[in-house]
């Protein structure tokens, strides 16, 4: 096992690593668009996508930098959603990772900002 990450609960691996294929199948028109700007090191670093982290499944993690980058659609807004999404980046946070939420809409209608901001991030 790396030093740098944490992999999921073993009981759990497994099916978090069929959801986990599933979503990349599938993935949202705003992860499409920032997959392309992520994949292949264009920003200096690897990221995978879809990666299961202890009992959760990343939209985009950089294990180098334990960096995790999340792409919310309208689902997130509800109260018991974003209560939910505040007690999964509590506990990723205890276990060392940064997370970075950007809501589909800015990505599809501000990349240059998102990935801007992504950068900054990076180098922190």
């Amino acid at each position: 096992m790396s030093v740098f990450y944490k992999t999921s609960c073993p009981d759990r691996y497994d099916l978090l690593k069929v959801f986990a294929r599933d979503n990349r199948k599938c993935p949202t028109q705003a992860e499409t668009v920032l997959w392309e700007y992520l994949k292949g090191k264009s920003l200096g670093y690897r990221f995978r996508r879809q990666h299961s982290v202890l009992d959760y499944i990343a939209d985009f993690i950089c294990l180098e930098k334990r960096l995790i980058i999340e792409v919310d659609g309208e689902y997130h807004f509800t109260e018991q959603q974003q209560q939910e999404d505040a007690n999964r980046t509590e506990r990723l946070h205890a276990n060392g990772y940064r997370i970075i939420r950007f809501r589909n809409d800015e990505i599809l209608n501000n990349l240059d900002i998102v990935i801007e901001k992504i950068k900054e991030r990076l180098t922190q």
